[in-house]
């Protein structure tokens, strides 16, 4: 079976930190590009940062200097660490994964809640 499954999240004041984790299985994992995707209540999904095979790294310009991703290939794990979290951070994060054009594979999501 083929699975992506995020865990850490929660709810943190502004200011603070929180890391995401993606577990994937049933992949070749190296092959993916893998990624954190976004949505907030009435807003598009939106994509956050972006580790491609290749070994390159994108990232949204709302989160440029707070977020980091990064990739074990042998734990087969996508992590998103995020620092200095705003409240307009708060959503629902996806984990993305993609081999070359095929169709992507998503997870189930994981609440971020960034309040005072």
């Amino acid at each position: 079976q083929v699975q992506l499954v995020e865990s850490g999240g929660g709810l943190v004041q502004p200011g603070g930190s929180l890391r995401l984790s993606c577990a994937a299985s049933g992949i070749i994992f190296s092959w993916y590009s893998m990624g954190w995707y976004r949505q907030a209540p009435g807003k598009q999904r939106e994509l956050v940062a972006l580790s491609t095979s290749a070994g390159s790294t994108n990232y949204a310009d709302s989160v440029k200097g707070r977020f980091t991703i990064s990739r074990d290939n042998a734990k087969k794990t996508v992590y998103l660490q995020m620092n200095s979290l705003k409240p307009e951070d708060t959503a629902s994060y996806y984990c993305y994964a993609r081999q070359g054009l095929l169709t992507p594979i998503w997870g189930q999501g994981t609440q971020v809640t960034v309040s005072s």
